[in-house]
């Protein structure tokens, strides 16, 4: 599989079992997955675990300065915003900030895709699961508009069809798929070669 893409995800409420849709749809050598579920501190690390138990790709809770790799999922731990910034080699990195809230939100969707905006662009795939509010949607926007394709959740398999609901509704989102599809739909991104829309 190409290497260079990136994917980014956030969801809220029901977004537990939506990630884990999508993760069990991501083969081993997936590329690399940055992840906000919005989720108190004191669960990240066992939701981390729960599903490095059940998936191909390795998911750990992010750490601050580690590498970001092919086939390993981050997920923000619940007290930090999770970034991506680039490190002293080029290479990407985890980047953990306890910064104001973003949306109400520490970690936020927004914080994480906004990241992804500026540091990886057009080699990036943003995906927004079920949530209740907009938090995400914004950073969708920015994500579409510097290139990267953009996946929204659709209202038929969302829990709460809040966040996807705001991004189809100012256009961040490329396409809206049901859950069951957007591993699929994002993984023949990843394979595109940089093949976008307008």
């Amino acid at each position: 599989m190409p290497s260079g893409r990136i994917i980014f995800i956030g969801a809220s409420t029901g977004g537990t079992e939506a990630i884990k849709q999508v993760l069990l749809g991501l083969p081993q050598n997936s590329p690399p997955i940055l992840i906000v579920q919005h989720m108190p501190e004191m669960f990240t690390g066992a939701f981390a675990r729960r599903l490095d138990g059940l998936c191909a790709v390795r998911v750990k809770e992010a750490e601050h300065g580690e590498a970001v790799l092919p086939g390993t999922a981050y997920i923000a731990p619940g007290h930090s915003h999770l970034l991506v910034r680039r490190g002293p080699t080029g290479g990407l990195q985890c980047e953990l900030s306890r910064a104001d809230p973003v949306n109400r939100h520490r970690p936020s969707v927004d914080a994480l895709f906004a990241s992804a905006a500026v540091q990886v662009g057009a080699a990036a795939v943003g995906i927004l699961l079920t949530g209740m509010g907009k938090d995400g949607a914004q950073g969708l926007l920015e994500m579409r508009r510097a290139g990267a394709w953009t996946i929204a959740q659709d209202a038929g398999s969302c829990v709460v069809y809040g966040m996807p609901r705001e991004a189809a509704m100012i256009g961040a989102a490329s396409e809206v798929v049901s859950l069951d599809e957007i591993a699929h739909h994002a993984l023949r991104q990843t394979m595109l070669g940089g093949v976008r829309d307008a």
